[in-house]
């Protein structure tokens, strides 16, 4: 009786370990199941994230500076996506970012030249009103007086004048070469400024030392 009661829980605890082994592969079984369907279910959140992101940005839909769109697109590229609708939408968008980057620079530059040439004006802003007003004088001694007060603007009375009678395709066509006394002596006589300045060269000193005027 003692043998068969010994067997008997011997195949009892057999079953038993038996079970639990069983269980314990099962439920090791489970839990890789759900880490596949949660990497599964994350991927494909990112998927339609992506899809989601690269669409509104190639559409112009969302509110992202330059940067921003480029920092986004840098993130889905990193994820390597197997997605052949988030590759073509990639090559889209990064073509657009660089047209976008293009225009930035262009309207930079832009600015940045529109910035200079009022710099330009406001610089020269003085050397046309000096001649303006002697052009304006009200007589031969006042416009004299005029003179006298611009030529501190220049290094010598012999400063050359170049003067730009039309241009066309880069190409600059030029009047009789003169000297700013000579052509101050002339505004005094016409009694008219009718010319922009297109360029002053300058010495170390702030004193003007070559004038090219263009005429209007």
């Amino acid at each position: 009786m003692k043998k068969s009661a010994n067997l008997i829980s011997r195949l009892i605890m057999l079953s038993l370990v038996v079970m639990i082994a069983m269980g314990g592969a099962t439920s090791c079984k489970s839990k890789k199941k759900l880490a596949r369907e949660k990497a599964e279910a994350e991927y494909q959140a990112k998927v339609a994230q992506a899809k989601k992101d690269l669409t509104a940005m190639l559409n112009d839909e969302t509110n992202w500076s330059l940067p921003e769109k480029q920092e986004r697109l840098k993130t889905i590229k990193a994820n390597n996506i197997d997605d052949q609708e988030v590759k073509d939408l990639i090559v889209k968008v990064e073509a657009r970012l660089k047209d976008e980057e293009r225009q930035v620079e262009e309207e930079r530059l832009k600015r940045k030249e529109q910035e200079m040439t009022d710099q330009q004006r406001r610089k020269y802003s003085v050397i046309v009103y000096t001649l303006a007003d002697i052009a304006k004088a009200k007589n031969y001694d006042d416009a004299n007086r005029q003179i006298e007060g611009a030529l501190n603007l220049y290094a010598t009375p012999d400063v050359p004048v170049l003067i730009i009678i039309s241009k066309k395709d880069g190409y600059y066509d030029y009047d009789r070469p003169t000297t700013i006394s000579k052509f101050m002596n002339y505004l005094k006589d016409s009694k008219e400024f009718k010319y922009d300045i297109e360029m002053a060269k300058y010495n170390d000193d702030g004193k003007i030392t070559e004038l090219e005027l263009i005429k209007k």
